[in-house]
């Protein structure tokens, strides 16, 4: 077997069995009485394990099965649901996750698990599993196969011929993965002992799988019924096997009915299974739910080529503006339309729901409250919020920052707790949502809440601000501390509150994906990290300047607003330009001067300003003139120019030029 071709798969629904464990141990450990879970999370591990033993993934294959021994003496209750014991087989599963992903970067999917190996052998005790081969009932009754009239005519002539003919019910365990290899080793089985003339279902059906567990075969042989059982149930995954003979006689008479009513009750059954047919048909034709794997690198090579269409558009436009031709601009109005559907489309195709990331924090949280002695609860609201692929790649690392932040340092231990008349288990909540164009994620405690004159001391005290700064700031201002990259970690040693470790690499990390991070607090009630990002970062809107005979690109989601100012109204403070803005002090940067672009045309009288925002931090930007709001395809700089200060990449405009897009929080902060 060529599994080149089925690795894909493979990775994908390892890691949905996978998850699915993770998912239904932690609601077991809150339920242990209920038996659904631990049926998913076997279901999902002897998956996991025909999967890996067909891929020829020994590893995986064994720890899976040494697992599903103990998952079964759970739903036998021969074992009892304890933390203890799902502490080892959350870390089964988390060796299990490892080696997958091992194989997903190109490994032999090997791993350590002797160690695991041993302390699940421990957990069984040296207890039998329980059988399942001795069920006694089938799914459901069987009913008596059709046979035509050849079929009966070779029954016949067999059974003259000193021939047994057997009608043979079988039976699969319900949760048994490769069935069509199942029913090929039952058929191999069988053609040793005589020959198959019939299968219900048919042979087709069976090899595509389109049955449940249940099927019939009828066999010609000359060996007995007992040595026709037993050879069948030597095959794993088989849970109720019975032979019958066939009373060929009685089939015959029935077969060949004197009564043209039967004949009308026949053709009725027809045409009622014609009619099933027709809405299972309906069902699988017509079903608005079916859906397809697709490769990611299809898609980000879809996209790069709409991005390449963008720029075309771009081109077409203002090519019509040049030309003045009606049919022309009516043209590019319409594929202007069509691109833009187009966009929406490929966007939402790209667009993944966030709980592919939220998914992985339910077992860090309950492995770090353990390791810290703290009774924690995770709420996950909004986990059907859908952010690009690109995004999601790229938050889980600084949402990890704000989860073990939030434990370690916000949430007070159960003692803690009970003194300050608080419930003992704390709680944290990690919540997504969409407004706009952006997606908010929040991660908020129920804790002690941030102690400000602690922050301000330990700021003071590592440099980060002057004694004199400290007089003028706003709450929101000591918050934004946190961040400050210059609070040392060692500090979380000490009997300060200890927010702010790992900090400034959560903020530089989205920022750098075009967001921002804010913080609320209130002592005795908690804190709240609230994240902003855009919904991609593919393709945005800016407006677009003039700096010279430069062309920048600012992103519209940073600018407050745009004003053309006189000379007169230019302010000098402490040496800085500022200007009076609604109320405010607006430090002014020259774009000219700060990006050092040749200086071609002198500055007017009047000066276009675009006024931009970084949280609560405002700055007017003097350009030369303003071009318009337009589309760009956002494009990397490359590694050569990764380190270029206040630029976050470029676009090509229409024109063929190229033009920088500033990064506003970069140049504010």
């Amino acid at each position: 077997m060529d599994k080149n071709q089925y690795l894909d798969m493979f990775i994908d629904e390892s890691n949905e069995h996978l998850q699915a464990m993770n998912d239904y141990l932690l609601k077991l450990e809150r339920n242990p009485t209920e038996e659904s879970f631990i049926n998913e999370v076997f279901r999902s591990a002897h998956t996991l394990k025909g999967m890996a033993a067909t891929m020829g993934y020994e590893d995986i294959a064994h720890l899976t099965h040494q697992l599903e021994n103990v998952l079964d003496m759970i739903r036998n209750k021969t074992i009892v649901v304890s933390s203890e014991l799902l502490d080892i087989v959350l870390s089964s599963v988390e060796v299990l996750e490892r080696m997958v992903h091992d194989i997903e970067n190109g490994g032999d999917g090997k791993g350590e698990i002797s160690f695991i190996m041993k302390e699940l052998v421990k957990m069984e005790s040296g207890t039998e599993v329980a059988s399942t081969e001795e069920v006694s009932t089938p799914k459901k009754p069987f009913e008596l196969p059709n046979y035509d009239d050849f079929e009966l005519t070779v029954l016949s002539q067999s059974i003259e011929q000193g021939y047994y003919a057997y009608n043979i019910r079988i039976s699969l365990r319900e949760d048994c993965i490769l069935k069509a290899a199942r029913v090929f080793m039952v058929f191999e089985v069988l053609e040793k002992l005589g020959e198959v003339i019939k299968a219900v279902p048919s042979v087709e059906q069976l090899e595509e799988e389109n049955f449940d567990e249940d099927f019939q075969v009828t066999l010609i042989t000359r060996e007995k019924e007992e040595t026709v059982k037993g050879k069948i149930l030597t095959i794993s995954e088989i849970t109720f096997v019975e032979v019958d003979l066939v009373d060929v006689n009685n089939l015959f008479q029935s077969n060949h009915p004197e009564t043209p009513q039967e004949g009308g009750v026949e053709l009725e059954q027809r045409e009622n299974e014609n009619d099933q047919s027709e809405v299972i048909e309906n069902k699988v034709g017509k079903g608005s739910g079916k859906t397809i794997r697709v490769n990611i690198e299809r898609l980000d090579t879809l996209m790069n080529l709409f991005e390449e269409l963008v720029i075309d558009r771009g081109r077409l436009e203002q090519i019509s503006l040049e030309v003045k031709s009606q049919e022309l601009t009516e043209t590019v109005e319409h594929m202007s339309r069509i691109s833009g559907d187009l966009q929406n489309i490929i966007l939402n195709m790209r667009m993944v729901p966030i709980e592919q990331v939220f998914n992985r924090f339910p077992r860090m949280v309950r492995t770090l409250a353990k390791e810290l002695n703290k009774e924690v609860t995770l709420e996950i609201i909004g986990a059907e919020t859908e952010l690009d692929r690109t995004v999601i790649d790229e938050i889980g690392d600084p949402l990890v920052h704000l989860l073990r932040n939030s434990i370690d340092h916000g949430v007070e231990t159960r003692e803690v707790r009970q003194r300050n008349n608080k419930p003992p288990q704390s709680k944290i909540t990690l919540k997504a949502y969409h407004s706009g164009n952006h997606v908010f994620i929040e991660v908020s405690d129920d804790g002690a809440g941030i102690n400000k004159e602690k922050v301000l001391n330990k700021a003071i005290a590592d440099g980060v601000i002057t004694k004199k700064e400290k007089e003028n700031l706003t709450d929101q201002q000591i918050y934004e501390l946190l961040f400050a990259s210059g609070l040392s970690t060692a500090e979380q040693l000490s009997d300060i509150s200890g927010r702010g470790v790992g900090l400034d690499v959560v903020k530089n990390k989205i920022e750098a994906l075009g967001g921002n991070v804010t913080v609320d607090s209130e002592i005795g009630k908690g804190t709240t990290f609230s994240i902003q990002l855009p919904l991609t970062l593919s393709i945005m809107s800016v407006m677009l300047v003039k700096v010279q005979q430069e062309c920048f690109a600012i992103p519209l989601t940073s600018i407050i607003e745009t004003a053309i100012i006189s000379k007169s109204e230019i302010l000098t403070v402490h040496n800085r330009k500022v200007i009076n803005f609604r109320g405010k002090v607006v430090p002014l940067v020259d774009l000219t001067t700060f990006f050092e672009v040749p200086q071609t045309m002198e500055q007017g009288e009047f000066y276009p300003v675009i006024i931009v925002k970084k949280g609560e931090k405002m700055a007017g930007l003097i350009v030369n003139s303003f071009i318009g709001q337009q589309e760009i395809v956002l494009k990397s700089l490359g590694n050569y120019l990764i380190n270029v200060f206040a630029i976050s990449g470029a676009t090509i405009l229409g024109n063929g030029q190229v033009a920088l897009i500033i990064d506003c929080n970069s140049l504010i902060k």
